[in-house]
């Protein structure tokens, strides 16, 4: 069974009242991908993963990739882990206006259609069209669903001219399927403190589905509304530099009673980062079959480098030390532009937000160029200088005990990967 039909299957055992997910891996981290590839052989499931339009886009984000070399990089990473293609899913996520908010519509829309198309001709199966931020040109006031449906047309006619091309040279290229929304949560967390998260209403998820309905229809792609799979909301979960909203059944339940009117989709939640194990099952057992995680992973894998930088400290002779923890927040000082204006207080503050706020902007930094040697060296030193148990029990206790039980291997770069996975763990055992 291909990927995209394990999504639909998805859909319909949630409708059947079997609950079933999926973890949708949004990170261009390799370590996270690898990871999450790692965890895919173990378990025998299907490994989602997405790349978001500010880390791959035409013009190569912030990684330096557009869509095709992102998709060939995973997928050479499969085949050297040994992970079967048709265990993968590539995604895109966000893919709309959301680098080019300060450009007017034609502009922004003009890049948005070249960005999905892209993506689409590049393989990716599974396509978040997410027009719902404005661009410079938007009037005051919200944003109308009837806008936000007619660009997503747009997109969609974007989408397809790239698989019909792909096809063409691929006759079995899987055909995409779509995710939309137009009440999506920022990617990466919240930006300011918050007091109170509001649900989705019913009502506006209601005319969310119907007004796409009507307006793909008018647009001339009405029969697409049967390749989408997924609707988006915000379903009472979020996460800020210092707080979580945990998931709250009671507060949702209208919201995931109106799904059961929607026979062919499920819910997509995103910035499910930090929810417990127990509310991941719930969200599940809810209707909401896809669960978006991103920071979390790269948070964890931060955590468990700063970790292993306090044992080189104990450990390893000052001048051969790599400094990880130091080097990290220099990079980031040098260039802030990817965490300025998501952290906020004096300076103590600041600097404990580049560290270890829960929005993680350090997954910007970790794969610069001297982070990663800086990574590197911290890997030979404390290969050079072997960890003591009775250290690593301090630090690292669930790894600790994972290496006790032959789960895993004494190894600084497996301590680091372990970061990763045990936020994995929490999903895998929600779906």
């Amino acid at each position: 069974m291909s990927g995209n039909a394990i999504l639909k299957e998805l859909v319909t055992a949630s409708k059947a009242g079997r609950p079933a997910g999926i973890c949708s891996v949004c990170s261009a981290n390799e370590y996270v991908i690898e990871a999450a590839m790692e965890e895919t052989l173990a378990s025998g499931g299907v490994c989602l993963i997405e790349a978001t339009a500010n880390q791959v886009n035409q013009f190569g984000g912030y990684t330096g990739m557009k869509p095709a070399d992102f998709y060939q990089m995973v997928l050479k990473m499969a085949s050297d882990i040994g992970l079967p293609e048709n265990m993968m899913i590539l995604a895109g996520d966000h893919l709309g206006p959301l680098t080019w908010q300060k450009l007017p519509e034609s502009e922004a829309m003009e890049n948005s259609v070249e960005l999905v198309y892209q993506y689409a001709r590049a393989g990716f199966t599974k396509i978040h069209l997410d027009t719902s931020m404005k661009v410079a040109d938007d009037p005051e006031g919200l944003l109308q669903t009837e806008v936000i449906a007619r660009r997503g047309a747009k997109l969609y006619k974007a989408a397809m001219k790239g698989y019909e091309e792909l096809k063409a040279e691929k006759p079995d290229a899987m055909r995409p399927v779509f995710v939309i929304g137009s009440e999506v949560p920022i990617p990466g967390g919240a930006t300011e403190a918050e007091d109170t998260l509001a649900v989705t209403k019913p009502e506006a998820f209601r005319d969310t589905v119907s007004t796409y309905q009507r307006v793909w229809t008018e647009e001339g792609v009405g029969e697409g509304m049967k390749d989408v799979i997924a609707v988006v909301v915000q379903p009472g979960v979020e996460f800020g530099d210092e707080q979580v909203f945990d998931y709250n059944p009671a507060a949702a339940v209208d919201l995931c009673a109106a799904l059961k009117e929607f026979p062919d989709i499920c819910f997509e939640g995103h910035s499910t980062d930090y929810q417990t194990a127990t509310d991941l099952y719930n969200m599940v057992t809810d209707g909401i079959a896809i669960l978006k995680v991103g920071p979390a992973l790269t948070f964890g894998l931060r955590e468990a480098l700063f970790s292993l930088s306090m044992m080189e400290k104990e450990l390893v002779p000052e001048e051969k030390r790599a400094n990880f923890i130091e080097t990290l927040d220099q990079v980031m000082l040098a260039s802030p532009a990817n965490w300025e204006k998501h952290y906020h207080g004096d300076e103590k503050h600041l600097a404990q937000c580049r560290k270890y706020s829960y929005s993680d902007r350090a997954r910007y930094y970790i794969g610069q160029p001297e982070v990663v040697a800086a990574m590197n060296k911290l890997f030979d030193n404390l290969r050079e200088y072997p960890i003591p148990m009775n250290m690593l029990h301090q630090y690292m206790p669930i790894s600790y005990a994972k290496i006790r039980e032959g789960q895993l291997k004494l190894d600084p770069r497996e301590l680091a990967m372990d970061g990763i996975v045990q936020f994995m763990l929490d999903y895998e055992s929600a779906v």
